[in-house]
């Protein structure tokens, strides 16, 4: 069905951005254009296209426009922060949403969360369940590696030129948390041999000086040693443990995924750790907001099967600020659903 408007659109853009308006306010604000030879140059500069035709010209003005700034709200909503898509599962004989969750690449938790009123155990042969495989990028440089600690994922960026890449984590359990902040890939360890820390050693002294790789090895298969001493990035020889606070302070990963960061990681690699229940973004000109259980929500979903939702501090201000020019556009109803709810799966907050 072909729906069409008097309002005047440029292809490309979102239905709501005024096209016509973009153009003059490019050839006004940002940019000297020579309709005679069709040259667009970026005002004060040397910057320049010649010789195209006149559709071409007006999409590069806009988007030098977007990069001098001249429309920063604008620029935001022309991103695209969400990666994956939802999908649903049908659980079969004897699953629990654990073995659900390893055989679809999920954590534990995210998956719990996303199916409120699921019995984890016995979720019911037949019943339907979300699939939480898709998600906003946090808010932080996209460079490396990026660690949510609520939402219990690993984000992967490489040099920033080529699409995220996400993984499900174990990630430390209460009073072994794993530290915030920045720091970078340091080593990388095929066939670890694992020394346990002192700290480990002081609860299990029955452990051996070092442990060689092997089935018993809980490193895995391979380990990427953080700038952060005793701290790693690793696989596991226990795959439930996967989206759970249950390790020492260290990453867990699945084998599966942790060979795969292994071969693409370059030493040095800045790693980035932050703790962001709440996260917006963009996604083909409208406002996104995913919100997640926070640390001590998560720890009292998995002893529990449910938890008390504490109320989301600033989130009005946070969407105001993240929606920008479109704040008008915000559905609020939806905001006050999704920060109630906490499933941790991106939704639409504009209209």
């Amino acid at each position: 069905m072909n729906i069409k408007s008097d309002h005047h659109e440029t292809p490309g853009l979102p239905r709501h951005v005024d096209g016509k308006a973009i153009n003059e306010a490019v050839r006004e604000r940002a940019l000297e254009y020579h309709p005679d030879s069709n040259i667009v140059a970026v005002a004060g500069s040397s910057a320049r296209t010649e010789a195209l035709p006149n559709g071409m010209v007006v999409a590069i003005a806009i988007l030098l426009w977007l990069v001098g700034s001249a429309a920063p709200g604008l620029a935001a909503e022309l991103r695209n922060d969400i990666i994956g898509r939802i999908q649903y599962y049908q659980v079969k004989e004897k699953e629990t949403l654990l073995d659900i969750a390893r055989l679809h690449d999920l954590g534990f938790i995210e998956l719990v969360a996303a199916n409120p009123g699921v019995d984890p155990w016995l979720p019911g042969l037949g019943r339907t369940v979300l699939l939480p495989s898709q998600h906003l990028l946090p808010d932080a440089p996209r460079r490396g590696i990026v660690i949510n600690l609520p939402e219990l994922r690993l984000y992967y960026f490489g040099d920033g030129s080529g699409p995220a890449v996400t993984y499900p984590i174990g990630v430390g359990r209460l009073g072994r948390e794993t530290p915030l902040g920045s720091t970078s890939v340091v080593a990388k360890r095929k066939d670890p041999v694992w020394i346990p820390p002192q700290s480990i050693r002081a609860e299990r002294p029955e452990l051996p000086e070092a442990i060689l790789p092997g089935p018993d090895n809980p490193l895995g298969l391979y380990a990427l040693n953080l700038g952060w001493p005793s701290y790693v990035i690793h696989g596991t020889n226990k795959p439930y443990g996967i989206g759970r606070r249950v390790s020492s302070g260290c990453i867990r990963m699945y084998p599966e995924d942790i060979e795969r960061l292994f071969e693409t990681v370059a030493m040095g690699a800045p790693v980035t750790v932050v703790d962001q229940p709440v996260k917006l973004g963009w996604s083909e000109g409208e406002l996104y907001l995913e919100v997640h259980p926070t640390v001590e929500e998560g720890d009292e979903l998995e002893a529990k099967g449910w938890f008390i939702p504490i109320p989301v501090q600033g989130l009005k201000e946070r969407a105001i600020e993240a929606a920008g020019r479109s704040a008008s556009r915000i559905y609020w109803p939806s905001v006050h659903r999704a920060a109630r709810a906490k499933r941790g799966i991106p939704v639409r907050i504009t209209h």
